[in-house]
């Protein structure tokens, strides 16, 4: 059975397939990240003790990336400043996908006039979700004070994030960015390591921690640019759920060995739940 987390055939398919026939990227865009790779595989392969083609995905851990950057900066001479700065970007990233509960489709395309501060620090976002639909989510002042440094010196048409090269950063390359985090959180939540966390886990949560807050499903149902509350009810579905087992867990007329009970085939009881 073949190992699909080799590294090496991932690497064949987006430099030949996804640069190229999916993004239809430049010929030029395709040898930056290869050039970037070249650096990339020969250290990967000596701090891991492994041949090059034997490396996997999960080899490229976050203590990795950041040895990697230390070594760039010490030896091919990169500032400081550049490093951290592409740190900071991403950590707004991730911070801004949460805020804003933007898909990440959504998120690459922010330039530097869709954000708007408000005079007490707090600000908004204006994203171009589905079908050409926009919405404007609200962003704390905490999110707006690691953006804003992004946008300085820079023209308003132009992508708040940015890859390493300079260029708007692709879904690809967020999906990639959430993955190598979530790994390296694992080593503190080892819980991690068998859950599946993309971009997406990120929408999930802000619409959960939403909802618990007491926000109106239909307030929710914008802010995510579902067309349908139907398509937001999921999550209170599952919320709902989550309420009832814990009701059926501590009700004083079921034994600890009866816990089961069939509650949840009571219709009615789910129409109480919801009525709460």
């Amino acid at each position: 059975m073949a190992d699909h987390s080799l590294l090496s055939p991932w690497i064949r398919r987006f430099l030949l397939e996804h640069l190229i026939a999916e993004r239809n990227l430049a010929h030029n865009t395709q040898q930056s990240y290869r050039d970037a790779f070249c650096l990339l595989l020969p250290f990967a392969s000596k701090l891991c003790k492994k041949r090059v083609d034997a490396l996997t995905v999960y080899d490229l851990s976050g203590d990795v990336i950041t040895a990697f950057l230390t070594e760039l900066e010490r030896v091919r001479c990169c500032t400081v400043g550049t490093r951290n700065q592409r740190l900071a970007a991403i950590h707004a990233l991730l911070l801004c996908l949460y805020n804003s509960s933007a898909r990440a489709s959504e998120a690459v395309h922010v330039t530097i006039e869709d954000l708007e501060r408000n005079p007490d620090g707090t600000g908004s976002v204006k994203l171009h979700g589905k079908g050409r639909k926009v919405r404007f989510c609200p962003l704390w002042a905490k999110t707006m004070t690691e953006l804003v440094p992004l946008t300085r010196g820079r023209a308003g048409d132009a992508n708040l994030f940015l890859n390493r090269y300079g260029g708007r950063m692709t879904r690809f390359g967020v999906h990639t960015l959430v993955e190598r985090h979530v790994q390296a959180a694992a080593n503190k939540v080892p819980s991690l390591k068998n859950k599946q966390v993309s971009p997406h886990s990120i929408r999930h949560t802000t619409a959960t921690h939403l909802l618990r807050a007491g926000v109106d499903i239909n307030t929710i149902r914008a802010w995510l640019g579902h067309v349908s509350v139907d398509t937001t009810n999921i999550y209170a579905e599952t919320d709902l759920a989550m309420k009832a087992k814990a009701l059926a867990a501590c009700d004083p007329g079921i034994s600890s060995s009866n816990t089961q009970l069939k509650w949840r085939d009571d219709p009615n009881l789910m129409q109480f739940l919801r009525s709460l």
